[in-house]
């Protein structure tokens, strides 16, 4: 993180199917090792498995998703006195929108289910039911910016 000049954000262009950022943005994180289309193919085939299940369109069901998952407060480290406190501050909204993403494809990674595009799609429907690991995970950092109230007054 530069000290003097602004970093300036990359532009990225909307997904080719949906024609929607936020997929793009999803596919550019779950994408290993440079492979886009194989990670759009699989973002894909998991919105079809949505699409199968719960007769809704995928894309609404994908982003109320990611919205379920978004985190409000996070705690951050900050050194006062030789202690280190861990303050609550807002998250901003790039920075949500990062981690939810990060949480969903990270969760669905660990989910038993055989086949990638299967294991994501019960992520994403689990997210939308507000459950599954990646719901607990916001809730958690909730709890834990909750617990850490009382050194609010220390963000600067």
């Amino acid at each position: 993180m530069p000290r003097r000049k602004v970093t300036v954000k990359r532009q990225i262009l909307p997904d080719p199917k949906y024609n929607d950022m936020l997929v793009a943005r999803f596919v550019n994180v779950a994408m290993k090792m440079g492979k886009k289309s194989l990670a759009e193919r699989l973002l894909y085939q998991a919105l079809d498995i949505i699409k199968e299940k719960t007769k809704r369109e995928p894309i609404e069901v994908f982003r109320q998703a990611i919205d379920n998952v978004k985190p409000f407060l996070e705690v951050k480290s900050r050194r006062v006195g030789g202690s280190t406190y861990q303050i609550p501050v807002e998250v901003k909204s790039d920075r949500r929108a990062s981690l939810a993403i990060r949480w969903v494809i990270e969760n669905a990674r660990g989910r038993g289910e055989r086949g990638y595009s299967k294991q994501l799609a019960a992520e994403l429907m689990d997210a939308y039911n507000n459950a599954g690991a990646s719901i607990k995970k916001k809730d958690d950092t909730h709890k834990m910016a909750e617990a850490n109230k009382a050194f609010a007054h220390y963000k600067w």
